[in-house]
């Protein structure tokens, strides 16, 4: 499993670098310290974070390895991009309860990982005349409005959404489109599942 580097303490992530770049070359333990002047065990060491070393014994260890020592330490505090990007168009198109009664349904993005905590859709609605599923999940939705009109019902009460709306709601109460006022309609839909995860 690959650890984020800035979960890594400084010795180790000195050591990983040393080894990996070791290895690279292809050179064992006792050829590397050999040259660099130190012992097998404390290179092994190193490489393994069982004891902080000194300047001076990374310097040797960089030349005898031929990497500058400034590069041995220029990715540490390098922030790994944890964004997504999907460019207009391009977003999944994902089968979801709406789809069977003509919904489209584009996935524009997710948590990553083992368990998904959110999910964000553009939700298109082309025809007035459709049947409308109802929606009950876990978690939080948000619903932004991005064109056409709608009359959104959540349980008991029923929102007139224009363009530019927003509205959110508890995702365990029964949602879903009421009318379709004006089409086509357009709709980001964002749902938070917290702790719950996502079927």
């Amino acid at each position: 499993m690959r650890q984020n580097k800035n979960s890594l303490k400084l010795e180790q992530y000195i050591g990983i670098q040393i080894k990996r770049c070791r290895q690279e070359q292809g050179l064992k333990l006792a050829e590397v310290a050999q040259t660099a002047e130190i012992s097998q065990g404390m290179l092994s060491k190193i490489e393994n974070a069982q004891v902080s070393t000194s300047l001076e014994t990374l310097s040797r260890l960089c030349e005898v390895l031929g990497i500058p020592l400034s590069t041995l330490f220029s990715q540490y505090d390098h922030q790994e991009s944890r964004a997504m990007i999907v460019k207009s168009g391009e977003g999944m198109e994902v089968v979801r309860r709406g789809t069977e009664k003509g919904h489209t349904y584009h996935l524009l993005t997710h948590s990553r990982g083992p368990r998904k905590n959110f999910e964000a859709y553009l939700v298109s609605m082309d025809d007035a005349s459709e049947e409308f599923p109802t929606f009950a999940h876990p978690g939080t939705e948000m619903l932004y409005l991005i064109e056409g009109e709608i009359m959104y019902r959540h349980g008991d009460e029923v929102f007139h959404m224009q363009p530019g709306d927003c509205l959110t709601l508890d995702g365990e109460i029964p949602h879903g489109p009421e009318q379709l006022i004006k089409v086509p309609i357009r709709l980001i839909s964002m749902v938070n599942y917290g702790d719950n995860q996502a079927e």
